[in-house]
């Protein structure tokens, strides 16, 4: 798997600081555990964090500012354990399953392990869904092929994580391993491509903002 889109750098720092609200990260982790150029980036951006926490307290002493780097990032990741849920604490790796309906292990407390025991549920024709229980903005969508979405923009952050099929936008082919990490500048419409339904997770820290009026007025009944 060769991602072509990837996670912003704010998104990876925010990430690699525990910043990005828990739904946000669970789909960041998702790309993370598909993307080796982004887990490389996350890298870098943690080198950085180290580096800025180490400038903040200026020692004299060699020993002790090693001692104080070791602290300092103790509570670094003290935070990152408190503000994300448990599988994220650590950096996800690419998983090693050929298993075409295996999930990645970032979603699996959210939804089980495979693909193949999801239960979907009717969302709007042609689109299928599964909410987190434990986390209502975690969603998982299941679009038909050839379906094509309504105009909208974003209330604050989105993202999505390909995880079968494909779509194309304004931004381009959107497919397995890519992840779309939109704002409210972004303004979209996602047609799925011949073939397979396209499966994907995505998260929202604000509901979406559709331009035509039939679309805003089921989106109080799909809550999105």
């Amino acid at each position: 798997m060769n991602p072509h889109h990837h996670l912003h750098e704010s998104t990876l720092m925010s990430y690699a600081a525990g910043a990005l609200p828990a739904p946000l990260s669970i789909v960041a982790g998702t790309h993370l555990e598909q993307c080796p150029h982004c887990r490389q980036r996350l890298r870098e951006a943690e080198a950085i964090g180290a580096a800025l926490l180490e400038q903040t307290q200026p020692v004299a002493d060699e020993a002790r500012r090693a001692g104080l780097r070791e602290a300092m990032l103790a509570q670094l990741v003290e935070v990152q354990a408190d503000a994300v849920p448990g599988p994220l604490r650590s950096m996800p790796r690419e998983r090693p399953e050929a298993d075409p309906d295996h999930l990645p292990t970032s979603l699996h407390p959210y939804f089980g392990d495979s693909l193949g025991r999801l239960h979907w549920r009717w969302m709007a024709p042609g689109v299928h869904c599964i909410r987190a229980e434990q986390m209502p903005s975690l969603i998982m969508l299941k679009i038909a092929p050839g379906k094509c979405l309504p105009m909208h923009s974003h209330g604050r952050s989105e993202l999505t994580q390909i995880l079968r099929g494909s779509y194309n936008d304004a931004l381009g082919l959107f497919a397995p391993g890519d992840v779309a990490d939109l704002d409210e500048e972004v303004e979209h419409q996602p047609v799925t491509a011949p073939g397979v339904p396209c499966i994907c997770v995505s998260a929202l820290d604000a509901p979406l903002v559709f331009s035509g009026w039939l679309a805003r007025r089921i989106q109080r009944f799909v809550k999105l």
